[in-house]
């Protein structure tokens, strides 16, 4: 997928202009956050759970050496094949040879983030091997053509009549708007596909160190389709996925569908564990794991550690208010929303996604509803930080805030220029008490009037208060 970061504001100002986005976002924006509230209230411990999952998964990644090395051993020893890679090219290149080495012309995926950063679909391809997604939103954006625009629900920025318009083109029947015929229609088509792939193509929500597992967590079933019919499974996921124990996970899944569609629990759990044995009738011949670096490493012993908690839930977009309104493919790159403001300028350099960490209102709701704490507000703020240190921010800002920071750092000099810009605010407010334009700063009102100060800074304010009340107290005495 190509990074397209550094367009963020021409493209989010295309997003909100975009009616058919804007209805379907409309849509969007109530049902998973009131679906999160509903499934979160059933736990009474919410916030004791999500403590010890943070602290889980801080111990997991401080560990990440010794955990993936005992995760290879097990997995071996299952008979699965672990593969390293440090970078996308070097994924694509293993996956590729695997296809090549066995003759492979067609692969069933689930859906898999890991393998949208590194392109994987378009490398295969270009080598001859059919690439089928049956997840049904990924399905849906592979007929279009289209990246995903939200990590759980791929497809939510389009409308049902856009799905029948592709259906018709792809599956050559009557046009059908009944979204459980259509749905019916879609898993009609893919079914040859299952049937017929050579391998079958996964991510893993996480990797389990003692036991040598990966784990999928679906809601349509498809992984398990794509996991155990073809006779070769490949497993791509990122090192960062990798958990101590199955009873670290039964933590974590408490968390996992709650926070992401607001479901209590998830319809499937997939669990991989080596290749079929002698005289089972399900499960690959071969199965291949790659553990991919592709950036992860630059997280870890940094201030931008906390990061690698991320479980991909999805619930920092859901309650967003920016991603609520410009959708996912504003940002750019396979993350969106809140953990794609972090994520993405680290994997592809904060020269190339400048605008995402200030994509955001800084209202903190990301990390209320993170399920693992992730405190994303800091990080972006960190983000900017090193943005503004790199002098990678438009050099009118850049003054702007070195001539708030010299007047900050003298208190008699800030107080006269807030007396004047108080004074001078309110005049623009005029007899309406409304500021339609504000010079140098029309992106606030551009879209909206800003109410007038009454002419007076806090402190003036509060110095008469004061006032009042010491005179208040000298009468009664």
């Amino acid at each position: 997928m190509q990074v397209t970061s550094m367009f963020f504001k021409k493209t989010a100002s295309m997003k909100l202009d975009d009616p058919v986005l804007q209805e379907s976002l409309r849509k969007f924006k109530g049902k998973f956050v009131d679906a999160r509230a509903r499934a979160v209230a059933e736990v009474d411990a919410w916030e004791t759970v999500r403590s010890h999952a943070a602290r889980l998964r801080d111990h997991a990644i401080e560990n990440l050496d010794a955990y993936l090395v005992e995760f290879e051993r097990n997995a071996t020893r299952r008979g699965a094949t672990v593969h390293w890679a440090e970078t996308a090219e070097e994924a694509c290149e293993i996956v590729v040879g695997i296809a090549k080495a066995n003759g492979v012309r067609k692969v069933t995926k689930s859906k898999s983030m890991v393998s949208e950063e590194i392109n994987l679909n378009e490398r295969l391809e270009a080598v001859g091997v059919q690439v089928v997604e049956t997840d049904l939103g990924e399905y849906i954006l592979q007929l279009a053509n289209e990246p995903p625009s939200h990590i759980v629900a791929p497809a939510v920025h389009k409308t049902k009549e856009q799905v029948a318009d592709l259906f018709v083109a792809a599956h050559h029947k009557p046009r059908l708007t009944d979204i459980a015929a259509m749905t019916r229609e879609a898993r009609e088509a893919l079914r040859e596909h299952f049937l017929t792939a050579d391998m079958g193509i996964s991510g893993s929500n996480f990797v389990i160190a003692e036991t040598g597992t990966t784990l999928t967590v679906t809601n349509e079933g498809n992984a398990d389709l794509v996991t155990t019919v073809p006779r070769i499974h490949c497993v791509i996921t990122g090192i960062e996925k990798v958990i101590p124990t199955l009873e670290d996970f039964a933590t974590l899944i408490r968390l996992l569908p709650r926070s992401a569609t607001g479901q209590s629990i998830a319809n499937y759990l997939t669990l991989t564990t080596g290749v079929k044995a002698p005289g089972e009738t399900d499960g690959p011949e071969q199965m291949h794991i790659v553990l991919v670096d592709a950036g992860r490493t630059k997280f870890v012993g940094t201030d931008m550690q906390a990061m690698l908690r991320c479980i991909r839930c999805g619930a920092c977009m859901n309650h967003c208010p920016v991603y609520q309104n410009v959708g996912g493919h504003a940002y750019g790159w396979v993350y969106p929303g809140p953990m794609g403001s972090v994520l993405t300028p680290t994997y592809v350099g904060i020269e190339n996604a400048g605008d995402l960490p200030n994509a955001a209102t800084f209202c903190g709701e990301c990390a209320v509803v993170c399920p693992v704490k992730i405190p994303l507000p800091d990080l972006m703020r960190k983000l900017r930080e090193k943005q503004f240190d790199r002098k990678l921010r438009p050099w009118g800002e850049r003054l702007g805030l070195a001539a708030w920071s010299y007047a900050a750092r003298r208190p008699s000099l800030y107080a006269a220029l807030t007396k004047f810009a108080a004074r001078f605010a309110a005049f623009l407010g005029g007899k309406e008490r409304l500021i339609h334009r504000l010079p140098g700063l029309d992106g606030w009102t551009k879209g909206r009037d800003m109410p007038a100060p009454e002419g007076r800074t806090f402190r003036e304010l509060y110095g008469e208060r004061q006032r009042r009340k010491a005179s208040s107290a000298d009468e009664r005495r």
